[in-house]
This record gives structure tokens, sequence and C-alpha cells, in this order.
């Protein structure tokens, strides 16, 4: 579905200056058909510029960039259902009016537009403002009609800019178990997320970005398990750490008593973290 092959983006450094900043250097995934992947990084890491390329928003500097096979291009985008980072509605659009103009850009069938536009705005939870301009929408109630529009053609390949922005928890749990049946149902989904728990539940694929280059690409359990440090929990929460099975064993045999769990990998955050600081220091 989405394929990076050492994929350069080079931006101009200041106004009339020939030096350049570059924001991805040598970048090379893929994401399958009917997989999830989470894209993740600090700020500045190069996910947005990532999905400016696969979108056809802007050109790659070097390498190559492919969406379903093809350079990116307009023409793709139907079957693309896209939520930017940040929401830029008309003033003077109502809600369902979004819909309409998201699925005629899409070449949508008409006679299931109006059917999946009920659906989608009822599943979340916007049928009864339908007809309220988009200005007077909160910013979870927008970001929920930004799903919709990126839903309502029913596409094939889906391009999350941080989906849980803005969204209450009880929203958050809605969006993230939608996403959980839109995975279930085969759709392709890349997403990005600073919400490390997310990210965790959701995808079958993590890709680890940091200044502008790839640190991992793989599974949860493998960026996990890569290091092999034991984490012993005592019946007091107080944790431990030990890198030698031997300093482990000695351990165990004084605090038998005071052992509550033992783990062969680390959590989540903490792979994540260690990734991009073994990143910088190489």
């Amino acid at each position: 579905m989405i394929q990076f092959n050492d994929v350069d983006k080079e931006y101009p450094s200041e106004l009339g200056e020939n030096n350049v900043f570059p924001a991805l250097s040598q970048v090379s995934f893929q994401l399958e058909e009917g997989q999830s992947l989470g894209m993740i990084g600090s700020n500045g890491a190069g996910k947005s510029t990532c999905i400016r390329l696969m979108m056809g928003f802007m050109k790659h500097s070097a390498g190559s960039v492919a969406v379903f096979g093809s350079s990116p291009h307009s023409s793709q985008h139907r079957n693309i259902g896209y939520l930017p980072e940040v929401t830029a509605f008309p003033q003077n659009l109502k809600c369902i009016e979004l819909l309409r103009f998201a699925a005629k850009t899409c070449a949508m069938p008409k006679k299931e537009v109006e059917a999946s536009i009920e659906y989608w705005l009822t599943r979340l939870g916007l049928w009864d403002v339908r007809f309220r301009l988009l200005r007077n929408f909160s910013k979870g109630m927008q970001q929920r009609a930004s799903f919709a529009m990126a839903l309502v053609h029913d596409p094939k390949l889906l391009i999350l800019d941080e989906p849980m922005s803005g969204l209450d928890p009880v929203g958050r749990m809605e969006i993230v178990a939608l996403i959980q049946e839109l995975r279930e149902k085969g759709k392709s989904i890349l997403f990005c997320s600073h919400v490390l728990d997310d990210v965790e539940k959701l995808v079958d694929q993590v890709l680890i970005l940091h200044q502008g280059k790839v640190c991992f690409q793989g599974s949860v359990s493998e960026l996990c398990q890569s290091q092999a440090d034991w984490l012993v929990v005592g019946q007091d929460l107080q944790q431990h750490r030990f890198s030698s099975r031997e300093e482990l064993s000695v351990y165990m045999q004084e605090n038998a008593d005071n052992i509550k769990l033992v783990k062969h990998h680390e959590d989540f955050e903490s792979a994540f973290l260690r990734t991009v600081k073994e990143s910088v220091a190489i």
C-alpha cells in the first residue's frame, strides 16, 4: 500500500540561502495491505513530512515514494481516508455539507452518499448536529467530523495524523474502539500519535523516527524484547532491573518471599525512549 525507499527530503533553511535543512534522510519503510502501522517520534522527527509525501502534497528530494504501487497523485485520494492533525474547515460550512463535499470529491456513487453520511455521523455522535455550522463545533466535535470525512467514502487506506487529538477520555476510548474495528475489517491503517498506549493497542508494526531517520520498524514485541533485561517487581511494588542472569538469580534467592512479578522485556514506552537515545548516541 505504501512504500518508501531511501527517501530524502530537504527544506531551504533560510530564504535566499543555499544551505538546506534535511527533514528526512534515507527513510525506508512499508505498509502492507491489511496492516496497521504506528509512526512515532518526538516533535520534528519527520512524521508529518512523511505524510505530506505519501499524500502527494510535496515532492521528495531523493529516493522513491509509492502508494498503491505508483507515485502519489490526486486520483488516488478517492481510495485514501485522510485525517489531518489540524482541521481547517470553511467557516460557513455545515457538518452534513462537509461530508457531501468529501463524498463528491471522491467520486462516490450518489445513491450511496446519504446512507453513508447518516451511518458515520450517527456512529460518531454527530447526527443530531448535522446542520450546525462547523465553526460552532468544539475541538472534539471537529475531530469527530474530520474522522467522518475520512471514512464516508469507505477508503482502502486510512492515514490518520493524531486521531485522538482534542478528544475527551470517552471520545478517545470510542475512537480507539473504532480504529480496532476498522483494523479487524482489513483496512490498511497508518497513524501518528504521541499517545504510546494507543499505538501499542492498535498496531501490527511500529515505525520510530528520530531527526529524520528510521530508528526501528517491527512489532511492539520485537521492540520490547530487543533489550534483554529482567524487571523484578516486589510485593511493595518497588522495581529492580538486572542485565545478567547471575545477578537476577542471586537477588531472587535472597528475596524469594518478596517477589511479585518477573518480566524479561521492557514496557513499550521504555523501549521507545531507549531506541531514540541509542540512535542519538550513534
